[in-house]
């Protein structure tokens, strides 16, 4: 009768050494990786919806009670609630006040030049919906960053703006912290997660191992995540019909109305600039009422510094 009770015992008794011994964040290298890009993820999800500048950063990570670090944040946030059904566990988001206060002027269009909300009052609806909109990019981010060592969605359950009420745990709990910064409008909030000990434990094999260089060039996901990120980036181009150099005299000389005569003509090619950088030589036309731009050739930079050079 008590060989099963028995049996299940060694099982236990090893679930709480691991839960005594808490984790040590220097042995885990994989997590702060992680964190990072979930920064990065979160910044471009956030970049995507908002016309100013937002910077996004990891700000600090360590470990302490699930208790704790909620009563940090009593009365002055909203947390979300996710459930990561692969890992059948639950981690927490959220938004301090002054981050909410900061995302709700920057989707709405604020310039920066009013002063920043410090109320204390209860959040509103709409502050509540952004929060909710936000978590929800959050959770993609999630997926995608621990997609390294774990495939799992992230969904979210519910919001709280009450500590007492975001439980996922006993407040005695170790757990891990994490707390990103973002910046907008020269002012700036906080964002944290928190990841109870009992969801990181059977990840512990794969957030220990260093992806060197060399490894991480030939995994798939680094490869595919840099080439995302790659394709993503934004390239401003500016096309030189013609250069002409003018003395300070003559600059000085010119007077509204004057006409500026080019020597170009439909057939001279046009230079096509990138960060003021020559890219290629291309000629110029027009397709369905716009003026288009025909790759001809790539502009070797070193031959037309040297022929620029013979020119004098």
């Amino acid at each position: 009768m008590d060989a099963p009770a028995h049996a299940s015992q060694p099982v236990d008794i090893r679930a709480r050494i691991q839960e005594a011994a808490g984790l040590s964040l220097d042995r885990l290298p994989m997590l702060h990786v992680i964190f990072d890009r979930l920064a990065t993820a979160c910044g471009d999800a956030l970049k995507h919806l908002a016309a100013s500048t937002i910077f996004y950063s990891l700000s600090g990570v360590q470990g302490g009670r699930f208790g704790e670090f909620l009563d940090a944040y009593d009365s002055s946030a909203v947390v979300g609630i996710f459930h990561a059904p692969e890992w059948d566990g639950h981690v927490l988001v959220g938004f301090d006040r002054d981050f909410i206060f900061t995302m709700v002027e920057v989707l709405f269009g604020a310039d920066g030049s009013e002063q920043p909300v410090e109320d204390e009052r209860n959040f509103s609806a709409i502050e509540l919906a952004i929060a909710r909109m936000i978590f929800e990019q959050v959770g993609k981010a999630l997926e995608s960053s621990f997609g390294l060592v774990s495939q799992t969605p992230f969904r979210l359950e519910r919001m709280e703006t009450r500590m007492e009420f975001a439980v996922i745990g006993r407040r005695s709990n170790k757990a891990v912290q994490a707390k990103f910064l973002l910046q907008a409008l020269n002012r700036g909030g906080e964002m944290f997660l928190v990841i109870p000990q009992t969801v990181l434990n059977p990840l512990r094999p794969s957030l220990a191992k260093v992806l060197t260089g060399e490894s991480a060039a030939r995994d798939p996901r680094w490869t595919q995540q840099i080439a995302a990120e790659v394709q993503k980036t934004e390239v401003h181009l500016r096309a030189v019909l013609e250069e002409r150099h003018l003395t300070l005299g003559e600059i000085a000389g010119l007077k509204v109305g004057q006409v500026i005569a080019l020597d170009a003509t439909p057939a001279t090619r046009v230079k096509l600039e990138g960060n003021d950088r020559p890219l290629f030589w291309c000629h110029a036309g027009q397709a369905q009422g716009a003026y288009v731009l025909r790759v001809d050739e790539v502009i070797n930079q070193d031959r037309e510094e040297g022929v620029h050079g013979l020119l004098g």
